[in-house]
């Protein structure tokens, strides 16, 4: 009998975990493989009509759908709670290049804002995944469990905040003087810089 909240939970996971999905065979692998190789051609060959940054925003969303894919199979063959966060990872770095890629459509101080904003979206992304991992692998200890998981979420808030910050920070370039000043002291004030 389970005696704790605790203890159900760990077994809920582990539960989870063994029966996330079958073993795919091998030539179920090789036609998903086959099937990403293809998605991804086509995508990119959709892109050549395009011009400028919108062909190059179009290619890295291709090549982030591909990693996404391709992560989410593995995760699928394999399933852990790494492989999770590889998908999660993926998933992310997806999205931050697609971001970035669409910010060289600006100039300026609006593109460093942008990119700035996307690499905080990204660091939010990888460290709620890293959480996420933390919460998701299983410990028979629990105790050791929770100290794992209260370090993974005071890292991310830590890291998370340190990038918000850089992104307001960012924000405060394109003004000057005392308004300048006022901006970054309420971004640190903000941010607990």
């Amino acid at each position: 009998m389970i005696a704790n909240k605790k203890q159900l939970l760990s077994a809920l996971i582990l539960a989870a975990f063994a029966t996330s999905g079958f073993a795919l065979t091998k030539e179920e692998v090789k036609a998903e493989k086959h099937r990403i190789e293809g998605e991804y051609k086509a995508a990119k060959e959709q892109c050549r009509a395009l011009k400028n940054n919108a062909k190059d925003v179009c290619e890295k969303e291709a090549k982030g759908n591909e990693k996404i894919a391709k992560a989410e199979l593995e995760a699928r063959e394999k399933p852990s709670a790494d492989h999770n966060y590889k998908v999660a990872l993926a998933k992310a770095e997806a999205a931050r290049d697609v971001a970035k890629e669409k910010c060289d459509d600006l100039k300026g101080n609006p593109k460093d804002v942008c990119k700035k904003d996307a690499e905080a979206a990204y660091t939010k992304a990888k460290d709620d995944a890293k959480v996420h991992k933390a919460v998701a692998t299983p410990n028979p200890d629990s105790t050791e469990k929770a100290a794992d998981v209260s370090k993974a979420r005071k890292d991310a808030a830590e890291d998370t905040r340190e990038a918000q910050y850089k992104a307001a920070k960012e924000r405060c370039d394109a003004m000057s003087g005392d308004a300048k000043d006022a901006c970054v002291n309420d971004a640190k004030r903000q941010f607990g810089q």
